[in-house]
């Protein structure tokens, strides 16, 4: 089982490696669920999403639309039910002219915390969400899991730990509680600069880990598992062992021509 998900994995990021151009990375930021105890879903600030093969970056963010509407800085709360709706507008526009690509994210799955969350705040604020089909959706944060173990990060937050492990600079980049503080004191440009910095992160996340350049705290055996047919893809993958095959074949080539001379 463990090789078969690492196979699994594998197989994603090399599709992705083979045609980057048809893959965007998305990240956002909202308003902390654990800070809401009146039972509704948490208020979204801001979305980055990013094209994997140029790097251009798209940005939907409530104090860009407010800047857009004339609404000083200091009274976007008073306006943020109109400010999201029309901030999701863009996003859902964008949606529905990128229907050709396959959406990238990190652990964006449920109404707490990814894109039914989204389409939830959407309706809740009376738009028609544009929804992208489950098939063209990757959890990076679940392949990576099942590519390297659950220990591949070395501890949580898990996107923090890979970034420390590779020496990735995570400047800018805000915890779930440096988030949520955030929002509390209406500091939206510095969530915006956070998410920005995000999506940036896990695009080089992604591409190290296609072109098998990623450092993980996993141990072979974390990764591959001990069945024989794994044990024999961890051998493979290490350079000295093709050499060693090789050799070997070399050899027991000579050996048969020998063989067959008299």
């Amino acid at each position: 089982m463990r090789y078969k998900r690492h196979k699994q994995a594998r197989k994603t990021l090399k599709e992705i490696e083979e045609s980057p151009r048809d893959y965007l990375v998305i990240h956002y930021s909202c308003e902390s669920f654990y800070d809401i105890h009146d039972g509704r879903t948490p208020r979204i600030t801001s979305i980055a999403v990013r094209e994997l093969d140029s790097g251009q970056t798209h940005s939907f963010s409530i104090h860009k639309i407010a800047e857009k509407q004339g609404v000083p800085l200091d009274v976007i709360n008073g306006k943020y039910d109109e400010l999201e709706k029309a901030m999701l507008d863009e996003l859902m526009d964008f949606i529905q002219k990128s229907t050709k690509f396959k959406w990238v994210h990190w652990n964006m799955r449920d109404i707490n915390y990814g894109f039914p969350a989204i389409y939830h705040r959407y309706e809740v604020l009376n738009g028609t969400p544009c929804k992208i089909d489950d098939s063209r959706l990757i959890d990076i944060a679940r392949v990576l899991k099942d590519c390297y173990g659950e220990g591949y990060a070395g501890g949580h937050p898990r996107m923090q730990k890979l970034l420390e492990l590779n020496d990735m600079s995570h400047r800018e980049l805000l915890s779930g509680k440096g988030e949520a503080v955030a929002f509390s004191a209406h500091e939206y440009v510095k969530l915006h600069q956070s998410t920005l910095r995000k999506v940036n992160e896990i695009s080089n996340i992604v591409t190290m880990a296609c072109e098998n350049k990623l450092k993980t705290a996993s141990s072979l055996i974390e990764i591959y598992g001990w069945s024989p047919q794994s044990l024999y893809e961890m051998l493979r993958d290490r350079w000295w062992f093709a050499i060693l095959a090789f050799m070997l074949g070399v050899v027991a080539g000579l050996v048969l021509e020998k063989a067959w001379s008299f």
